[in-house]
């Protein structure tokens, strides 16, 4: 990989790190408003090192290690940049697995978005299926079922790692939900906790939420420190935009719209990959960029006509 395909992947990973959390970001300035400076600072300097490297360096490293039985840890972690043959064709063989488990997870995740979550619409069509609601899980059910066909005409592994991917969709969308009926309790009515417990379930709660940046992590690279680089790189900044400019960031309507077009395509690349179609490194940073800066100049025109017309 040259020097330029490491930037692109790793400012691809920031972006894409920094618009899929911006929601959890928005909750997180509110749950901060309600606490004293020195926990502000306690949360955005220790609680970076929990979200960086117990989360978004620990878990793409386990994840890499579980789906590739054939090395060791350290192996794991270094993997992509690993001259050894065996560790290389380990990877080669275990990555559609993970790539089929990834895809699925984030193409649930899209759906989820398009059919069943409130949201300003920035594309026509956006509206009607939120009223179609109802078929989200038809669509899903029949997405699985068509991977896992075809994939046991491949690798039945690979087929599993579907099933798997769909499972954590559906376990962690679970966790979700009520990480964030806790995080309104934390904003509305739990002014008597501590301020330490208040930074302890922003921890939790954004392990939650960081799940979906990690798995589409993968669509940009399986290398462990790239990830850790890029995402980390995503995380530092998301934390001062929360501690410092959240309502500028909160007036661009369509960031999330954005955030949630790159996961489809990611999730798509993913299982492309999975099935043998080669997509080159530098598809993935490009459509994030390309996606998620469409849907920022969406939402700055809307900005503009509010503004002329007040």
């Amino acid at each position: 990989m040259s020097i330029l395909s490491l930037i692109i992947t790793v400012a691809g990973l920031c972006l894409f790190e920094i618009v899929s959390s911006i929601d959890n970001a928005i909750v997180n300035a509110e749950v901060l408003s309600t606490m004293s400076q020195k926990a502000r600072r306690w949360f955005l300097i220790w609680g970076l090192l929990i979200a960086v490297f117990a989360i978004r360096g620990l878990l793409p490293w386990l994840i890499v290690w579980f789906a590739t039985p054939g090395i060791g840890p350290f192996e794991a972690l270094t993997a992509a940049f690993s001259g050894d043959a065996h560790i290389m064709e380990a990877v080669e063989k275990s990555a559609p697995i993970l790539l089929a488990g990834g895809g699925t997870f984030l193409v649930f995740l899209f759906f989820h978005w398009l059919f069943l979550e409130p949201k300003v619409c920035g594309l026509p069509g956006e509206g009607f299926f939120l009223k179609q609601g109802i078929w989200f899980y038809a669509v899903v059910s029949g997405l699985l079922a068509t991977i896992v066909w075809f994939a046991l005409g491949i690798n039945p592994s690979m087929a599993f790692g579907a099933v798997i991917g769909s499972t954590a969709f559906f376990i962690t969308h679970g966790f979700k939900q009520n990480a964030e009926q806790a995080e309104q309790k934390l904003v509305h009515g739990a002014s008597a906790l501590s301020d330490m417990s208040k930074i302890l379930y922003l921890e939790v709660i954004d392990a939650t939420f960081s799940i979906d940046g990690v798995l589409g992590a993968f669509a940009f690279t399986l290398s462990v420190p790239l990830i850790l680089l890029g995402n980390g790189i995503g995380a530092v900044v998301l934390r001062q935009i929360t501690v410092g400019n959240i309502e500028r960031i909160k007036r661009y309507c369509y960031l999330k719209n954005g955030a949630m077009y790159s996961i489809l395509a990611l999730g798509s690349i993913m299982l492309l990959d999975a099935f043998g179609v080669h997509i080159p490194s530098w598809v993935s940073p490009a459509i994030t960029f390309v996606l998620v800066g469409f849907f920022g100049w969406k939402s700055w025109k809307a900005l503009q006509l509010v503004a002329t017309a007040n």
